[in-house]
């Protein structure tokens, strides 16, 4: 097996409940909006088999080239049309034109970094290793990289995408010190950022509540890649594209992801708004999901045992009317 293949092999969470709520059958086509590994999208392939359409969407080009190793490994009896796109589940729309389909029975959103990318330090996102301050989900793509918010936000906007996008309480201080530090070197690499932080967080409150670095990374990462947006666009444009009875499963890592995935359901799910003392409906709403998860699937004891990135997953899934 080649670098590749097995640096992108990694333990799909959730994998059992999200086969079982897609009710995945022969000939159905499946969209994995974030292909990574394959990790899903092997066991989804043996499911829709020959008859069915996979379709996989990735930014990251070297999870792209990993995964269509693995599933062309996949014995030709029982693999479906495969059609594998580099792109961001945000652009959906343009995407699903390329693969030619005129509707889905299965999409799976599973949000967050990929293991690979939180282990490849050249990438910026672990604030474990010392690499530089990229974060940028597509590195090809000329956005902003982690270093160069941090260089060149105010410290207001730095403290309001810190405290809103990772509920830090020390944001405004925290935000305080990179302004500071910057004056005298510019911060191009995480443990420039991690000693800041630690500096900023008081020692009494870095006892727990795990890395002191963790919230304030997760907010950068964000606000990098624009994922909340990204997310909500990418959730419309595939309720959208889904066939009657079709489903849509979301995993999410952080409350910031759930919310957005648990409004926009109820969003869509909600029939008539109007007051109920209105004789007839004025507004015209109608359902088109109905939500099949009242609440959020979490993983179980032994799953979190095996992977513990599992550990703060939440899956919802919803159905097309």
């Amino acid at each position: 097996m080649s670098a590749v293949t097995n640096e992108y092999r990694h333990i799909p969470v959730l994998l059992t409940e999200c086969l079982d709520y897609l009710r995945l059958e022969t000939g159905r086509t499946y969209v994995d909006a974030t292909l990574g590994g394959a990790g899903h999208s092997i066991e989804a392939a043996k499911h829709i088999q020959t008859a069915g359409t996979l379709v996989g969407i990735d930014q990251d080009e070297v999870a792209l080239t990993a995964a269509r190793t693995r599933l062309l490994a996949l014995p030709t009896d029982k693999r479906p049309e495969l059609c594998l796109l580099r792109g961001n589940f945000g652009d959906m729309d343009e995407l699903l034109l390329q693969a030619d389909i005129p509707s889905v029975d299965a999409f799976l959103f599973d949000l967050g970094v990929s293991s690979v990318q939180i282990d490849t330090p050249s990438r910026g996102f672990s604030f474990k290793e010392k690499a530089p301050l990229d974060m940028r989900m597509d590195p090809g793509k000329s956005t902003l990289t982690a270093a160069e918010i941090i260089n060149t936000y105010n410290a207001a906007d730095l403290a309001r995408i810190i405290r809103t996008y990772s509920d830090e309480r020390w944001a405004t201080r925290i935000a305080d010190f990179i302004v500071q530090a910057r004056t005298h070197a510019r911060i191009e690499t995480s443990d420039q950022l991690v000693d800041i932080i630690k500096a900023a967080i008081p020692a009494s409150a870095r006892r727990s509540g795990g890395h002191p670095a963790k919230r304030t990374f997760q907010a950068l990462r964000i606000e990098v890649n624009s994922e909340l947006d990204v997310l909500q666009q990418g959730l419309e444009a595939a309720i959208r594209w889904l066939a009657p009875g079709g489903r849509l499963a979301v995993i999410s890592y952080h409350s910031l992801e759930d919310r957005i995935v648990k409004e926009t359901f109820l969003r869509f799910s909600r029939g008539c708004t109007c007051p109920p003392d209105l004789p007839v409906c004025v507004c015209g709403n109608v359902p088109i999901i109905k939500v099949i998860t009242r609440k959020p699937i979490l993983p179980t004891p032994e799953e979190i045992e095996r992977n513990p990135r599992a550990r703060s997953a939440k899956l919802r899934v919803a159905e097309k009317l």
